[in-house]
């Protein structure tokens, strides 16, 4: 089980809860995720660990939540922009049909490797759809091509945080009415609400203007539905309407 270590912040790998108690977010873990947590998404979790960018993996609850809001809205065709080594892609694959499709892409090829095997061995591979790159020009390809307007169901981001305006502006298109686009650490370490002169990181820092500007967009953008909830480091879900 973790532990909070000497500085005070919880020990567990991707661990980003805005929860006050970190015994209660264990409690979350030990009571309700870890139980049901499956065994390649297990495997898969401990794998990351190991990796020295683990702070960037998806965490065992919003995994969980995920797998169980991809069920609720029977998703089939999805996208995901920002892979790492594949733990939100592992569960977004296992809520998916067997026909169901993943359009997975990451600037770095090395890191989704890690988890491949785990989900070769899961019988998952063939739901996804891996490009290594940059997404804006995919999604401006496929913007130009006409055929894949309002054809997603369900859409992930958890990428470049300087450029999520700028996915928004696309995938906008791509999602269907009705259809969904989660946009991953919205609330940012909580430093969206944090004075100007708190002692934050670096990287911190530099993207909170941009979440800021993010989280602003979504609230007045009359094309969606917004839900923003302190699920990981916060999810903001945008549901299409027009």
């Amino acid at each position: 089980m973790a532990s909070s270590g000497e500085n005070g912040r919880h020990q567990e790998v991707g661990h980003k809860s805005l929860l006050q108690s970190d015994a209660l977010y264990q409690y979350i873990l030990e009571t309700s995720v870890y139980p049901r947590e499956p065994e390649a998404m297990k495997e898969l979790r401990e794998i990351t660990a190991k990796h020295p960018w683990n702070i960037m993996t998806t965490s065992a609850d919003e995994g969980q939540f995920l797998n169980m809001l991809l069920k609720l809205i029977n998703a089939k065709n999805t996208m995901e922009i920002g892979v790492f080594t594949g733990y939100s892609l592992l569960a977004t694959a296992m809520a998916l049909p067997d026909d169901g499709k993943i359009l997975a892409m990451d600037i770095n090829r090395d890191n989704y490797e890690i988890g491949l095997p785990v989900i070769e061995k899961a019988g998952l591979a063939h739901k996804i759809d891996f490009r290594e790159g940059p997404a804006l020009p995919v999604l401006d390809q496929m913007i130009e091509d006409g055929k894949y307007h309002g054809s997603y169901d369900f859409i992930f981001v958890d990428a470049d945080k300087d450029n999520y305006l700028n996915y928004h502006k696309r995938l906008i298109e791509l999602v269907k009415v009705g259809g969904l686009i989660g946009y991953d650490n919205t609330l940012w370490n909580g430093s969206v609400v944090a004075p100007p002169d708190a002692p934050l990181r670096k990287y911190v820092r530099y993207y909170r203007d941009f979440i800021l500007e993010l989280n602003k967009a979504l609230a007045a953008d009359p094309r969606i539905e917004i839900c923003q909830l302190p699920v990981g480091d916060g999810i903001t879900l945008c549901r299409r309407i027009s």
